[in-house]
């Protein structure tokens, strides 16, 4: 376990931090929300386990670069810990002593980013079950002229392993004025040169891939990829949340996202601003815009809590079928799951990686679910935010968050926050596993 920080000192209230840290009240009782939670036996874990989880997620908080937290934690079905801790906004690093200060609770909703990426995943596996889609199929077959610049060979399967070689986008397409604009962004994606050929290199696609499955989707079916999330899981589970974007009247309720931590060295920036096509700034003030918040952008406007998120990956986690309501077949998640990346470089984001057909894999070293992790699968968003399932633990988790620091001196908390989840989370006997 890493040790525990003493807080660091901020500046008094409504003067500038050169960090970008946000004001850590002493009492953090005072600033934190329990939901409801079922008794930690019901999970088969013991309460000293319970809250040796929330003690790491209250020390990273203290870091002071996540105005609002939100942790939930599913295991063997039952909701173990269901808290948050923070403000929703007015307490960003440049908040004034008069802003008012909305607390964080466990029903506030936050923009989850590229965690989205493993809902639209799981949309285009569905239909590929119901003979929609084909994982092999090409793009140019749902969007006229695709094959333009020697596209021809992307099919599905390439975008979901984002080894289709055309990572980034024109900053125009992240223009909130054209989000609505179906053609226009059509377009875009058909104008997109690939660097390589199709399935060659690993390269994370950031917003792109989300667009072309997002057209692929409306192009099969008819219906936005909003409304197909919506009809094949979200409304026969009762979700509220979980889409992309919210209704109007609901984007005041989301958790204000801040760029927070010390500023970004240049090559990382640069590094970033190619693979996001905007630079952080600019992302963070993009992603709180009421147009992106109503919008329908596949790769990162899911807007969601840690309760619904983790219950999301419950679905998957218990082979497709919850509450008695099956929603996707359990060989569905298997095919979705096999292995198409195994700890390659990604040249977008410089770092190895195993992913699936649309989900980030665990591994046994090099996980960002802790270490002996193979069987777990999810998805990270940017930039602290990350939900996944581990079937070898029978768990389901989303660990949420409104700061965007990119690096800062107690990043390694983050990762030993989600080390103490897996630690804490004894393996399940194979005979209990679901998938």
């Amino acid at each position: 376990m890493a040790p525990k920080l003493p807080q660091v000192p901020r500046p008094p209230l409504g003067l500038p931090d050169p960090l970008r840290r946000i004001h850590v009240a002493r009492d953090l009782d005072s600033v934190t929300d329990v939901g409801p939670e079922d008794p930690p036996e019901a999970g088969g874990v013991s309460t000293r386990r319970v809250e040796a989880m929330w003690r790491s997620v209250r020390d990273w908080y203290r870091s002071g670069v996540h105005p609002a937290m939100q942790v939930c934690v599913r295991r063997n079905g039952a909701v173990i810990l269901n808290r948050a801790i923070g403000h929703a906004r007015g307490n960003g690093p440049h908040d004034g002593r008069d802003t008012e200060r909305v607390r964080a609770t466990v029903d506030t909703p936050f923009c989850v980013y590229s965690t989205s990426k493993a809902v639209t995943a799981f949309v285009v596996h569905k239909l590929i079950e119901r003979g929609v889609l084909g994982i092999d199929d090409p793009i140019a077959d749902y969007i006229p002229g695709y094959e333009k610049n020697g596209k021809q060979d992307i099919t599905v399967g390439h975008v979901l392993d984002h080894r289709a070689a055309v990572p980034n986008l024109p900053r125009s397409a992240l223009d909130l004025d054209n989000l609505r604009d179906r053609q226009y962004m059509t377009d875009v994606l058909v104008n997109a040169k690939p660097f390589a050929k199709a399935g060659r290199y690993l390269a994370y696609h950031a917003v792109s891939g989300g667009f072309i499955l997002g057209e692929v989707v409306h192009a099969a079916t008819g219906k936005d990829i909003r409304t197909v999330l919506a009809e094949e899981f979200l409304d026969p589970l009762g979700f509220r949340w979980t889409n992309y974007g919210v209704a109007a009247e609901d984007v005041d309720k989301v958790a204000l996202n801040y760029v927070t931590g010390p500023p970004t060295a240049p090559l990382l920036s640069k590094l970033l601003t190619r693979a996001l096509g905007i630079d952080v700034d600019g992302l963070v003030t993009l992603t709180n815009d009421p147009r992106f918040l109503t919008g329908i952008v596949p790769a990162a406007s899911t807007v969601t809590t840690a309760w619904e998120m983790s219950r999301f990956f419950e679905i998957m986690r218990c082979g497709g079928e919850l509450d008695g309501v099956r929603v996707i077949e359990t060989e569905t998640i298997r095919e979705a799951l096999i292995e198409r990346s195994h700890l390659e470089v990604d040249l977008s984001l410089g770092y190895p990686t195993r992913f699936s057909h649309g989900l980030m894999l665990g591994a046994r070293m090099v996980s960002l679910f802790g270490l002996d992790t193979q069987h777990a699968f999810g998805h990270l968003g940017f930039i602290n935010t990350l939900a996944w399932a581990d079937p070898e633990r029978g768990i389901s988790v989303a660990v949420l968050n409104s700061g965007k620091p990119i690096v800062y001196p107690e990043f390694y908390m983050f990762l030993s926050t989600m080390q103490r989840i897996t630690t804490e989370m004894p393996k399940v006997p194979k005979s209990e596993r679901m998938l």
